[in-house]
């Protein structure tokens, strides 16, 4: 059974905007940095995080592409997307509740 290569595409670009919403949207601001004194260092904080977690977005934005431009490597490319967007909502993620 083949899978259409929509499925993983889709993912990725879900992926993608659970990052986007979460860096750009306030999100992640939001579900990590609601203390009253602290929420200015925390956010602080959560920029740095943000930072290291959007070079996993960058890698995982050029390797979505990549798939569809090169079509003999797409599964691996694609593959190499959707890990690379986990990586980078998890480095979000954990950094969030250390940047607490």
């Amino acid at each position: 059974m083949r899978i259409s290569p929509v499925i993983p595409t889709v993912a990725s670009l879900l992926l993608a905007a659970l990052w986007g919403l979460s860096v750009f949207a306030g999100w992640g601001l939001e579900a990590f940095c609601t203390d009253g004194e602290s929420s200015a260092a925390c956010a602080t904080r959560l920029d740095v995080v943000s930072t290291v977690s959007g070079l996993f977005a960058v890698l995982a934005a050029c390797l979505t592409v990549g798939a569809w431009l090169f079509p003999l490597r797409f599964w691996a490319l694609m593959g190499g997307a959707v890990l690379s967007w986990l990586a980078a909502a998890g480095v979000l993620f954990f950094g969030g509740m250390l940047a607490q």
